[in-house]
């Protein structure tokens, strides 16, 4: 269900590489939301590092839409980069997979471009 990656650069440097790659592959970084700031704001200590990257290409977002908009519920597209063990890793939901949940065969198409382009963002970030 997840595509999962690991790093050998540290967290600060696999999201600046992040980013490089995911203007490379024309997809677009939204927001970044730093969960251990978030929480912290919140009066919750969280020792972890996970900064969660929402992504989107407006071309392929548009087509899903159109499909079904219920789909919504489920864009945009996240790539998470946290550290665990001692690694810094990146997932991501299976874009195939999660359209699947909605029934949209007339999109599985577009699902499988976006894995792809998910898939090379992270492969790109940890090369």
């Amino acid at each position: 269900m997840t595509i999962n990656r690991t790093s050998t650069k540290s967290l600060d440097q696999t999201c600046e590489d992040l980013h490089t790659a995911v203007s490379k592959h024309k997809f677009g970084v939204l927001t970044v939301h730093d969960l251990a700031q978030t929480m912290a704001k919140k009066g919750v200590e969280f020792d972890g590092e996970c900064r969660i990257f929402e992504v989107c290409n407006p071309h392929q977002a548009k087509k899903v839409l159109e499909s079904n908009p219920e789909i919504s519920t489920a864009l945009p597209c996240r790539i998470s980069v946290y550290t665990q063990a001692g690694e810094v890793k990146l997932s991501t939901i299976s874009p195939s997979m999660m359209l699947g949940m909605f029934g949209a065969d007339d999109i599985q198409a577009v699902a499988e471009e976006v894995e792809a382009t998910l898939t090379a963002i992270m492969d790109d970030t940890v090369s």
